[in-house]
């Protein structure tokens, strides 16, 4: 599917780096690992007027058209816990595709820790550039074998955050599910919006997910997306697990909670086959 010489081949391996970022080491033992058993997957490059988009996709072999699910990263960059996500949702029938968000500004997978990440990189990433590269990355994967018409997000962490701005950004989404992104937060250049700015006017439905004990994202700014969100009609709902702290869905982390994880990834499964996302999933399906 990928389609690309070996310069370039080489280019987006170095983007994608294998394993999980230097900055999460060491990796916890429990950590989930799907296979790739049954699925097509591995790296693309999507070319752009200013670069090669370097993407991590993966989908059940040897299928017809497939319901898309966009996959953002977490500040880690498409490190190996966002590609096995990918793989997740390959086995459950989905076509996804996780974009290397941040791959003008640098590779977060080699900072060796998480300030250097938001200082050298995350904070000089324009939301508008991060939205056409979504954008990007669907068009890519509709001429991939995949049914635009059926297309939703994902995200976590950062990618939480960016998962209400592109609902916003491209109403033609079924659905998405945020997974503790930053609600409320500055106003620049590079962050016009913040998500509570725009929930009233969303018109895709958005599950947000997220830990009652997330130091990062207080309470309050959850109730006021609650409040901004009763205002509108997309039909996006917020859950909170009380006792989750950030990050409880990764897995290769001290910060996961696996109860709250394994009840997010039902609700996630739900939501999808709720809002016309509804996969025929491989009889090889975990």
């Amino acid at each position: 599917m990928d389609n690309f010489n070996p310069p370039r081949r080489a280019f987006i391996q170095g983007a994608l780096a294998a394993g999980f970022a230097l900055a999460v080491q060491p990796v916890a033992a429990g950590s989930i690992a799907t296979d790739s058993r049954a699925l097509d997957s591995g790296l693309a490059g999507i070319p752009l007027d200013d670069g090669i988009l370097p993407v991590y996709f993966a989908r059940p072999a040897a299928s017809g058209s497939l319901p898309i699910v966009l996959v953002v990263q977490e500040i880690f960059g498409v490190h190996e816990h966002i590609r096995d996500i990918c793989r997740r949702l390959a086995k459950l029938g989905y076509l996804a595709v996780a974009p290397e968000l941040y791959f003008r500004q640098g590779n977060p997978a080699a900072s060796p820790d998480i300030a250097s990440i938001i200082k050298d990189i995350v904070s000089k990433v324009p939301d508008a550039q991060v939205m056409q590269d979504l954008d990007a990355t669907l068009g890519w994967a509709a001429a991939h074998g995949g049914d635009a018409s059926r297309a939703a997000i994902t995200g976590f962490c950062w990618g939480g955050r960016i998962c209400w701005l592109y609902a916003s950004h491209n109403p033609h989404l079924k659905a998405g599910i945020a997974w503790y992104g930053k609600l409320e937060g500055t106003h620049d250049a590079l962050t016009p919006s913040q998500p509570v700015d725009v929930a009233a006017s969303l018109s895709v439905p958005i599950l947000g997910l997220y830990g009652g004990q997330d130091s990062s994202i207080p309470q309050d700014t959850v109730e006021h997306m609650r409040q901004a969100l009763q205002q509108g009609q997309s039909g996006s709902q917020i859950v909170v697990y009380p006792t989750a702290g950030h990050a409880f869905n990764a897995d290769y982390r001290s910060s996961y909670q696996a109860a709250a994880a394994q009840d997010g990834w039902q609700r996630l499964q739900a939501w999808l086959d709720s809002h016309g996302m509804q996969a025929s999933k491989p009889a090889t399906a975990d």
